[in-house]
């Protein structure tokens, strides 16, 4: 079945939050559809404001996921924005049943994660990296 861009991002948002549901969060969503952040993840010791992006892997690659980092709005004018840290906290995104938050100020337009560590670079950003459990941990 094909889904249609709203309806694969909705399926994200709701798969990002049952996740942290089933982990023991409380996930909170705004009444206004305009809001920069798709919902609010109450950790027990902070409020943390959360985009959701979808992911998808690149043509020709296995090896990573990739999702864009900004808000695109209009119809007949198409504008791309991006977000900041007065905005958002935590882009997340789901692959593979996992979770991964990715803080505002290291994304651009887009970000890539990189799936396995079989070759370790520096400047390369790892997914495991960014497991959920993980950076909720370090909060």
């Amino acid at each position: 079945m094909q889904y249609t861009t709203n309806q694969k991002g909705l399926i994200t948002e709701l798969e990002v939050a049952l996740y942290f549901i089933k982990l023991g969060y409380n996930v909170s969503q705004p009444l206004n559809v305009d809001s920069k952040y798709d919902f609010i993840l109450d950790t027990g010791n902070k409020l943390l404001k959360i985009q959701v992006k979808t992911s998808h892997i690149p043509p020709n690659r296995d090896d990573v996921i990739m999702f864009k980092c900004r808000s695109v709005t209009g119809r007949n004018t198409v504008k791309h924005t991006l977000y900041n840290k007065k905005e958002i906290d935590y882009f997340a995104t789901f692959w593979d049943n996992k979770v991964y938050l990715v803080p505002v100020e290291e994304c651009s337009s887009e970000k890539t994660l990189r799936l396995n560590k079989k070759i370790i670079r520096s400047n390369w950003n790892y997914a495991e990296d960014y497991l959920a459990e993980e950076v909720l941990k370090t909060l």
